[in-house]
């Protein structure tokens, strides 16, 4: 399927920054799609654009995927795979994608009840994996991610039609207040906002190191936070947080001695299946934007 044949909802990457009311649902399950939310968390979701879960996994379960993300970081194969993403500075990785198909224990993961169940609930659908990653924040001076939404990225460059995608990060170590903790700006996921200027070819060699293409401008991110405000999620190990793709959401540098490392998975509906980019001149590779559409069993 080429993206000739499928309706651009989200214009974005042209001459100008436009904003567009969302033209999708954001809970696509009915009061009857069996899952593990409650109801009224489900409606809060819908609202906010997160969900925030204190104690999705156990510690002995977090000391089991700590061990796991250790070993990955510290593997020299591993972080010579083009999987792996570096800080430019030190040039110590700072994510490894792709972490279910790597390992068999963040595999199970992603299979887990509690995590794809939650998924399923929210999409209206089977889901499969379209993005999996751990993210690593050691302390002093991990860089944080800017400003953007993982949806304008995904139909600009992977093709992503809708907006049937959710994102769970799951706390390995600690959130603090101040070691550079997930941000997000509350009903934000409502508005979408296309943001300004052609995508480099290959963009993603650089996006992952350092947003540029796909970055809103700073007029666009003073009205969204003033009409939104900004949340911060903290939490131990083992709390996660579900965001809705379209949420605008960043996160900032560690500069603190406490390291902030998570699990990120994204999940896609089937039936929303990636076509070719929207707002990209090629496809990015298979282990960022997945092409595989096989349900997650």
């Amino acid at each position: 399927m080429t993206t000739a044949t499928v309706k651009d909802l989200y214009p974005t990457r042209g001459t100008t920054e436009v904003t567009v009311p969302r033209q999708d649902p954001v809970v696509w399950g009915s009061p009857r799609t069996p899952g593990p939310i409650a109801t009224a968390d489900l409606q809060a979701y819908e609202r906010d654009g997160f969900l925030a879960v204190d104690q999705l996994i156990g510690p002995a379960e977090v000391e089991i995927y700590r061990q796991e993300l250790d070993r990955l970081v510290t593997d020299p194969a591993i972080r010579f795979d083009e999987r792996s993403i570096v800080e430019p500075s030190s040039q110590e990785i700072r994510s490894v994608f792709e972490v279910h198909r790597i390992s068999e224990v963040f595999a199970g993961l992603v299979r887990d009840e509690r995590v794809v169940g939650r998924a399923r609930q929210i999409l209206g659908s089977d889901v499969y994996v379209h993005q999996s990653r751990i993210n690593v924040k050691p302390g002093f001076g991990a860089s944080g991610f800017y400003w953007h939404s993982d949806f304008e990225t995904w139909h600009a460059e992977d093709g992503l039609p809708n907006m049937r995608t959710v994102s769970v990060s799951i706390a390995l170590t600690e959130n603090h207040d101040t070691n550079g903790g997930l941000m997000i700006m509350p009903g934000s996921h409502k508005t979408f906002l296309g943001c300004a200027g052609e995508t480099p070819r290959d963009n993603y060699k650089k996006s992952l190191q350092m947003q540029d293409a796909g970055t809103p401008s700073d007029e666009a991110l003073n009205e969204l936070a003033g009409e939104y405000g900004i949340k911060l999620f903290t939490g131990g190990p083992g709390s996660a947080t579900w965001f809705d793709c379209n949420c605008m959401h960043g996160s900032g540098d560690n500069i603190t001695p406490f390291p902030r490392s998570n699990v990120f998975i994204v999940f896609n509906s089937v039936e929303n299946a990636a076509v070719e980019p929207f707002a990209a001149p090629v496809r990015r590779p298979e282990f960022i934007g997945a092409r595989d559409f096989t349900p997650v069993r």
